[in-house]
């Protein structure tokens, strides 16, 4: 057999992560509603500290205003995992619910369903590590750097 060549030349383009990365806000929720951990996962989120606070608030605004999305979409889906449950603008809510109603909630701005489903489950093993740990108080603000770290680390794997 021979191998035909196509006349017509295909052009390869290569996108760098970062072209290809968009905007995140991750959250944990407490079940009575109080930010357990919160981490702008943005890439190259370079700006001034004034728009930045700014940035923040609004994200902590939506999220927040998600969270009764949230509440109504456990009683409709067995899944721990609720995808999108919320659209602001161009913004996307997705949550993921835990046996003991701890509400892991991402704002992004892309699609990327099976990436942060991922996302959540890594997190999700790594929450239960937390849990695990005899000086850690179930719905205290989770300090670790290690973990804020580690959440970074599956951001850039799957986001």
């Amino acid at each position: 057999f021979r191998r035909l060549r196509c006349a017509v030349p295909v052009q390869r383009v290569c996108l760098s992560r970062a072209a290809m990365s968009g905007k995140y806000y991750f959250v944990i929720v407490g079940r009575n509603d109080s930010p357990l951990f919160e981490l702008d996962l943005s890439v190259g989120a370079k700006e001034a500290d004034g728009n930045k606070d700014d940035h923040r608030y609004l994200n902590q605004f939506i999220v927040h205003a998600a969270l009764d999305f949230v509440d109504e979409s456990l009683w409709s889906s067995p899944l721990m995992n609720l995808k999108v449950v919320d659209k602001f603008n161009e913004w996307l809510v997705s949550a993921f619910v835990t046996a003991g109603h701890t509400r892991f909630m991402l704002l992004h701005d892309l699609r990327n369903d099976d990436g942060i489903k991922n996302f959540f489950q890594e997190v999700y093993e790594l929450y239960v590590k937390i849990l695990l740990n005899p000086f850690y108080e179930v719905g205290m603000p989770i300090p670790s750097a290690d973990f804020k770290n580690k959440v970074r680390v599956y951001a850039k794997k799957y986001l």
